[in-house]
């Protein structure tokens, strides 16, 4: 928690410099959402001047360090081009009716937010894991996927959402045929993946009635 108290401490100055009659927001009409200190600047234009603001201030008066490799400017409305930001991916794309349609802004998660949670996942059910009781696996995956879920319910697209849920069937189904000393068999008629669900394995509907 050190970090994002002090990211907020020292970048609140920046907020008000960058909203300020000399800032920006004045003369570039720009705008600037921030969450400790991941910030993204939106104008019509992102010229040197805009640039040379946020290093002067963030560097030479605050003495911090702008991370580069995170750092660029992105022409949303261009094709292929996207801004990731607090797990989401945001990009302009077209509406996929017969015909075609208007350009819409689309959100969803991020590759990289959605591989750490297949690697949480993963985590909770790898071989280190199979001492643990399976309602115990089990509960911590849902804690995951709840979480998870959650948070990325905004956004049109709901394709990673349902793969998420289907990942967290099959290392359910690895963990319960690695503890089994016999080949493990759900029963008659129900298969792996759903008995994951009978056992207590949360779907997307229970999260969202929650």
């Amino acid at each position: 928690m050190i970090s994002p108290l002090l990211a907020n401490s020292f970048l609140h100055w920046f907020d008000r410099s960058f909203f300020s009659k000399s800032g920006p927001a004045t003369w570039a009409k720009a705008k600037l959402v921030r969450y400790a200190d991941d910030f993204v600047v939106m104008a019509r234009f992102i010229d040197h001047r805009v640039i040379r603001f946020i290093e002067e201030k963030i560097e030479r008066r605050l003495g911090l360090t702008i991370n580069r490799e995170k750092t660029r400017v992105v022409q949303v409305r261009n094709k292929g081009d996207f801004l990731d930001f607090l797990g989401y991916r945001f990009r302009y794309s077209r509406s996929h009716r017969p015909g075609g349609g208007p350009r819409y802004w689309r959100l969803e998660a991020s590759p990289k937010a959605q591989q750490r949670a297949r690697d949480k996942i993963r985590e909770l059910t790898g071989a280190k894991q199979c001492f643990k009781p399976v309602q115990q696996v089990v509960a911590e995956v849902n804690a995951v996927l709840r979480g998870w879920l959650r948070y990325f319910s905004k956004g049109h697209p709901a394709r990673a959402r349902w793969n998420l849920v289907r990942y967290a069937e099959k290392r359910i189904a690895v963990h319960l045929r690695r503890r089994s000393q016999r080949p493990y068999r759900p029963p008659t008629g129900v298969n792996l993946y759903q008995h994951a669900h009978d056992l207590g394995l949360i779907g997307l509907q229970e999260v969202t009635r929650g």
